[in-house]
């Protein structure tokens, strides 16, 4: 298993609730040396072999590279989660173009190169399954968080056609609608209606992954209300607060 932002606490709960006796956990992220608290939590919850490798999202010309390494040596992928991902600042956004691009490259043009080499590697073995989290921020995308919202707005869409053009192919793709989720990226705000924590993002998680699923929104009253807010009138949603 291999979890694209290993210090994500939503990624490394999905992991966590995966682990049985023989199944090898990778974590890639930036910095990967100072990853021991993460994998200490992958090994309490009972992982005999967790590896890491140094991996930054944002420079999409090594994607390839960094996988084709760890097949390498760790061999085929069974479960990728990709779980890395900022939320970035909405006002400054506002003013700075560069921090908006930044955002936008982090948490759509990322991902879609990321996924797209998955994509050839897991049909070229045969099997596989993708993991990625969507938001309901890109289900209607909001005035209060819109760079935000419409990359994974981005995102959403571009999962959801990648997962049409795998079917038949041995790779499965379960893609994640969560609400507020309250942890590390969200600390210091008021959480919304309906939030969730990241235990309860992956328990939904991997219950959606064990029962073959395609999507699944967190928790699952979230999708009636976005079916009736995306009949809101316009004047309204746009003072719908984050």
């Amino acid at each position: 298993m291999l979890v694209l932002g290993g210090r994500s606490e939503i990624g490394l709960a999905v992991a966590r609730k995966l682990v049985d006796g023989e199944r090898k956990f990778v974590l890639a992220a930036r910095r990967s040396g100072d990853l021991d608290d993460e994998e200490a939590s992958l090994r309490r919850a009972g992982a005999s072999e967790v590896a890491r490798v140094e991996f930054d999202a944002d420079d999409v010309a090594r994607h390839r590279e960094v996988l084709d390494a760890v097949v390498a040596e760790h061999g085929p992928l069974e479960t990728v989660v990709v779980a890395f991902g900022i939320l970035g600042d909405q006002e400054r956004a506002e003013r700075d173009a560069a921090h908006a691009m930044a955002v936008i490259h982090t948490d759509y043009v990322a991902h879609v190169s990321i996924l797209t080499e998955l994509a050839n590697l897991l049909r070229a073995q045969g099997s596989g399954q993708l993991v990625v989290f969507s938001s309901v921020a890109g289900v209607r995308v909001r005035r209060a968080n819109y760079v935000y919202g419409s990359a994974k707005a981005g995102l959403d869409g571009f999962a959801s056609g990648l997962a049409d053009a795998l079917h038949g192919s041995g790779v499965r793709l379960l893609l994640v609608r969560p609400g507020f989720v309250i942890g590390r990226m969200t600390e210091g705000m008021s959480p919304a209606p309906f939030s969730s924590t990241p235990e309860q993002v992956a328990t939904a998680t991997v219950r959606a992954l064990r029962r073959g699923r395609g999507e699944v929104w967190v928790p699952p009253v979230l999708r009636p209300v976005f079916f009736l807010m995306r009949l809101l009138p316009r004047a309204i949603w746009r003072r719908m607060p984050r």
